[in-house]
């Protein structure tokens, strides 16, 4: 375990935490194709808010005093070819059709071709498909260096279990999953993360099983949303409110306690299509999965449509109302803006003809114009007049937001976190 020389590639959300972790005990590269992201973690800072910042300077410190341990982080792919396990933390996105994008993976994988060595270890973290890690990406490894699998070089799989913005259940608090080509391997991935793991391994008995619990981890969180979610779409036209509905049903002791909202994120707006993916290619249609993804992409526009009826109801004119919008990052309290749902409520929103303003004091304003080509507001402008507020992301700061204002001023206030007094709201998810 001494000679393990690490290399983290992708130092986002899931990469970081883990590059801190193992340069507290072992050499370390934090590598990035992201040359603004190194030299930012290189100066102490970390805008995904992500990183123990004390742990990161004293797996950095270390690297100083001591060359043959710690952290240092770098761009250059170059630098990579010091180390022996590369670990793949790089994103898995969808495309416009809900289909997987491999495309970071199989760059990721083309790059480790480049520089691996006989005997070299590659770890993938990147939430996929069963399968996806041997069928996929080690070909791609094969035919760029030349070696063979499992004798020239060998592979594992260690799911990432990373929950934005929670800081109790953190990287080494929760149990990691993992997995490699062969025993020998096998043993030694589980032998690296537990070195690091507080709350213990499990090593699952292949590389595809080890997969699959990952994607099926979101996958059920999916499917249990939409069941509430559904029941909100049911209970809006029954005229009760689902969140009283589920507080009485949750009186009954194995009562789960799922609330309906807006389910984006990097994870289980996204997980269940690799999953479907891999299910179709294999000639079989998912059903559940597939119904519970149609339904929770439909909340957004109920949410927009449902206020519109409301101002409406009102009295108010749509076209041409001022709209502000509470929240576009896709949990509270987290600067995280992937596959976001607000962004749904704000084009619905703005195709009727409304002036929408949004307000996050946790989003990264430049971030949001890139991904989303949406401008968000600094602050609130106290003397505007406002024809509805939407809460649509619980942080903590709108807790100090004076709803009684615009809802005595004849505003609709939409409340969809059940958060919000009852008394200023008209309505909620």
């Amino acid at each position: 375990m001494k000679d393990l020389k690490i290399a983290v590639i992708g130092l986002g959300y899931v990469g970081l935490p883990l590059a801190i972790e193992f340069g507290k005990k072992y050499k370390v590269l934090g590598y990035d194709i992201n040359s603004t992201r190194v030299t930012e973690l290189q100066s102490g800072y970390d805008h995904t808010l992500e990183a123990d910042l004390d742990g990161l300077s004293i797996a950095t410190k270390l690297r100083i005093e001591n060359s043959e341990l710690g952290l240092a982080f770098s761009s250059q792919e170059s630098d990579l070819k010091d180390y022996n396990v590369f670990i793949v933390t790089v994103p898995t996105p969808i495309n416009s059709f809900n289909m997987p994008d491999l495309t970071p993976l199989l760059k990721a994988s083309e790059m480790l071709g480049r520089i691996i060595k006989k005997n070299d270890i590659v770890i993938y973290e990147s939430t996929t498909y069963p399968g996806c890690t041997e069928e996929d990406c080690v070909p791609v490894i094969e035919k760029k260096s030349g070696l063979i699998f499992n004798k020239d070089f060998y592979a594992g799989y260690s799911p990432e279990r990373i929950n934005p913005g929670d800081k109790v259940n953190t990287l080494t608090r929760i149990k990691k999953v993992t997995s490699g080509s062969t025993p020998e391997i096998a043993d030694l991935v589980n032998n690296l993360y537990a070195s690091i793991i507080l709350a213990g391994t499990h090593k699952a008995p292949s590389i595809k099983v080890a997969e699959a619990s990952k994607i099926i981890e979101n996958a059920q969180r999916d499917v249990n949303i939409s069941f509430v979610n559904e029941l909100a779409l049911i209970f809006d036209k029954v005229g009760i409110d689902t969140n009283d509905v589920l507080e009485a049903a949750g009186t009954k002791w194995n009562f789960l306690k799922y609330r309906p909202g807006l389910v984006g994120g990097h994870c289980i707006s996204v997980d269940p299509y690799y999953l479907a993916s891999k299910a179709e290619s294999l000639g079989y249609v998912p059903q559940v999965i597939l119904s519970g993804r149609h339904v929770n992409n439909s909340i957004a526009p109920f949410i927009a449509n449902k206020v519109l009826k409301l101002m409406i109801h009102k009295g108010q004119t749509i076209k041409g109302a001022n709209v502000l919008i509470l929240g576009i990052t896709f949990k509270e309290n987290c600067p995280d803006i992937r596959n976001t749902k607000v962004v749904d409520i704000y084009n619905e929103l703005h195709e009727f003809g409304t002036n929408v303003d949004i307000y996050d004091p946790w989003a990264i304003a430049d971030e949001v114009k890139h991904e989303y080509g949406i401008e968000i507001m600094s602050k609130i402008d106290d003397d505007k007049k406002y024809d509805a507020i939407l809460l649509t992301v619980a942080h903590d700061e709108y807790k100090s937001f004076d709803f009684e204002k615009y809802y005595n001023a004849g505003a609709v206030v939409f409340d969809a976190k059940a958060v919000v007094d009852r008394r200023w709201v008209d309505g909620r998810l």
